[in-house]
This record gives structure tokens, C-alpha cells and sequence, in this order.
């Protein structure tokens, strides 16, 4: 019986090393496999041109009500004695030094204003049976509303915060080289032009804006930098652009968007953008495709610094240490909750333009090969974004 039990145990470990080592070979064919659609393309019809006066096509605006996910505030977790007290600290000293900067620009400096946020969510459509997510899939707008309660919330000190559906590319767009995939990221970025449109529409020709977005949201922010806000009266409004989860490549990209790379915590006008990965880091699958992609200025971005924003301290590059760290979101098992740990995660902007987070923090089961931590770019530095976005709206206003 023992020895049954032995090569039970031992079949097991071959299939499951067979098992490992054909995924490692062949992980981008299965990728391909699970996700890409095999129909053929099928082209959107255009958003009718007041589609987005509709409340019900926005996750958030304003007169949502209590369900408004962006509008969602998370508790801190209970913290320790010695926490408490090395807080208190922290908050003292920032608190003086707050007050020290307010007597030297006491003269200068006006009320901080209004301000209002475009943010576009992520890919929240996996599915095969469309190459763009349907208005109203059930799947996709739940997990939506996950990503605008975990990523749209930061800039909940907004007077208004705009994150629109739109039928956004299924996941399988960006895994193949067929023109399909191209067609549906170009139909999704149509719908949030023309919600974005809308949104400026429905302000004060004065109101402040921020652009904010992750992943498949940040490509789509990025595009509209290029051909909607880079040139036109509103860019002069900009506050900053939160284009996160999306490798920018500073030679290749940067210049092309109109719009510099923050280099200080209060610039505006700016762009901001990170990719999280705990240590050892494996971004090699990353930056073979970064690398192969071609920059907006035409050329292949290659081995071309990726641009990268510290969330820690609001400036290009550098390191901090976890103490910098004000709150990191760690969600609960069901990713719709969660509450603000502090002192979590340092951040560490390497050479290639990575972010490191050091050794690997337990967020939940979304991590991603190589210690990929994209889905969790904004959960990690939720508190530090939220504090960074008010600082530049406040500079903003003083400049005016």
C-alpha cells in the first residue's frame, strides 16, 4: 500500500512538473487560446452623440447617490500602540511644516478649488464571445465597479468624478497580432472620447481637470492627451494625468504627448505613471513586449527608459522608504472591500524605469507572474495618490 501510495505521489509530481514546464514554454499559445476571440471582428456602431447625457452610462457623476463606488472611503486597520504614536509623530511634524509653508505664502495663497476627474477603467471584460465588452454584461460591470471603487477613489476629494462605461477591448485584444485586436482598442477609445466630450461639456469653462485611468484606461488617456487636451484651451486647466499600469517610454512617448513627465510633487500640467513589481522581479515578458511596441513618435520603443513616477514622493525616479507610505489598500478576499494598512510597501523606481516594492505583500491571489503587481498599482499607494492629487490641485490654484 505504501508503496502505491509512493508512485501515486510520484506520477503526481511528474504531471505537475510536465504540467509547469509546458506552461512556461507555451503560456503565451494558451494565453492566446483561453482569451483571444475566434470570431471575426464585428465593428461597433458610433455612440449616438448624447449617448453619455444618460446617468445610467457613468459608474460616478454627480447625483449618483450612496452608490457611487468612486465616492467610496476606506477605514484604517487598527494599528498597535507604538504605530499610533510613531503616526502621531509623522502627523505633528507634517502638520508644522504645513503651517510654517502656509505663514511664508499666507499672501498668495487662494482656496483650493473645485476640481473634477475623468477616470477610465481598466479591462474588465474577459470573455471570448465579443472583441469589445457589451454595454451592461453583468460580469464586466461588476468587476468594473470593483475597479472604480479601488482606483477611482483616491481622488475622492473631487468635486466630481466622471468614470464612464464604454465598451472597452476584451483582454484577448492585446494578446494577439491580428488587426481584430487593433479594431476593438480603436472602437473602445472612440466611446471614451466621446464621453470625455461630455464631461467637459457638463463643466465650467473654469473648473481644474484630472485624467486618471489604469491599464487598458491609461492607453486610451494617453491617446486622448495626444489628440483632445494637448493644444486645446483645456490644457491650460490640466492638473495632472494619472496614467497608470501602462509602460511610457520617456524617449520615445513623453515628447510626443505635449504634456512633461512630473518632475516635482506640486508641478502640474504633468503626466504621472508607475508599474509595480515586488522583488525578485521577473518583468521580462513585460519589457520584450514594451520593447517590440512602437512609441508614438513612430520609431520602436526598445530598451528606452519607461517612465517613472514615485508614488511615495510625487517626483521621476528616486526610492522611499515604507515609512513614506500613508496607506496602502489591502482588499479583503472578495476584492470589493478592504482598509488602508500604513508603512506597507517602500517603492523603488529601478533603471529600467520598474517600480520595485520590495519583498511581495499579501494582497490577494491577482498577482501576476514574474511578481507582477499590476492589478494592485493604485491599491499599494492608494493613500500617497490621494494625498498627491490634492497637493497639485492646491498648487494649481496658487499659481492662479
Amino acid at each position: 500500500m505504501a508503496k502505491k501510495f509512493l508512485y501515486f505521489i510520484a506520477i503526481c509530481i511528474v504531471l505537475f512538473l510536465v504540467g509547469r514546464i509546458g506552461y512556461e514554454m507555451f503560456q503565451d499559445e494558451l494565453a492566446e487560446l483561453a482569451l483571444v476571440p475566434s470570431a471575426e471582428f464585428t465593428p461597433t456602431e458610433p455612440m449616438e452623440a448624447n449617448a453619455y447625457q444618460d446617468p445610467a452610462m457613468w459608474y460616478s457623476r454627480p447625483g449618483i447617490g450612496v452608490n457611487d463606488p468612486a465616492r467610496w472611503q476606506p477605514a484604517y486597520a487598527a494599528m498597535s500602540q507604538e504605530e499610533t504614536d510613531l503616526v502621531a509623530e509623522q502627523v505633528a511634524d507634517q502638520a508644522e511644516a504645513a503651517a510654517t509653508t502656509q505663514r511664508a505664502e499666507q499672501r498668495k495663497a487662494p482656496i483650493v478649488p473645485d476640481y473634477a476627474v475623468f477616470f477610465v477603467h481598466p479591462t474588465s471584460y474577459l470573455s471570448r464571445d465579443n472583441w469589445n465588452a457589451p454595454i451592461g454584461d453583468e460580469e464586466a460591470e461588476r468587476i468594473a465597479r470593483i475597479y472604480v471603487r479601488g482606483m477611482a477613489s483616491p481622488f475622492n476629494s473631487a468635486s466630481e468624478i466622471w468614470p464612464p462605461r464604454y465598451r472597452h477591448a476584451t483582454m484577448g485584444s492585446f494578446l494577439t497580432k491580428e488587426p481584430e485586436g487593433g479594431q476593438a482598442i480603436e472602437a473602445a477609445y472612440a466611446d471614451v472620447a466621446e464621453a470625455y466630450r461630455y464631461f467637459l461639456s457638463s463643466l465650467d469653462e473654469d473648473t481644474p481637470i484630472v485624467l486618471a485611468g489604469h491599464s487598458q484606461g491609461s492607453l486610451h488617456l494617453l491617446r486622448l492627451l495626444r489628440e483632445e487636451v494637448n493644444g486645446s484651451p483645456v490644457a491650460d486647466r490640466l492638473v495632472g494625468a494619472y496614467v497608470i499600469g501602462w509602460p511610457i517610454s520617456i524617449e520615445h512617448d513623453v515628447p510626443a504627448l505635449g504634456f512633461a513627465a512630473c518632475a516635482t510633487p506640486a508641478q502640474t500640467g504633468c503626466v504621472l505613471s508607475w508599474s509595480s513589481f515586488a522583488e525578485p522581479a521577473d518583468p521580462s515578458r513585460v519589457i520584450e513586449t514594451y520593447a517590440n511596441s512602437i512609441g508614438f513618435d513612430g520609431d520602436k520603443r526598445g530598451s528606452s527608459q519607461i517612465l517613472c513616477t514615485n508614488p511615495l514622493t510625487g517626483v521621476f525616479g528616486g526610492s522611499a522608504d515604507a515609512s513614506a507610505n500613508l496607506g496602502t489598500l489591502v482588499p479583503d478576499d472578495s476584492m470589493s472591500n478592504g482598509e488602508l494598512v500604513r508603512a506597507a510597501v517602500p517603492a523603488r523606481c529601478d533603471e529600467r524605469g520598474l517600480l520595485l516594492i520590495g519583498d511581495p505583500p499579501e494582497l490577494g491571489s491577482y498577482v501576476l507572474p514574474g511578481n507582477n503587481y499590476h492589478v494592485y498599482d493604485v491599491p499599494l499607494f492608494w493613500a500617497n495618490t490621494q494625498a498627491d492629487v490634492n497637493r497639485r490641485v492646491s498648487a494649481w490654484a496658487a499659481a492662479r
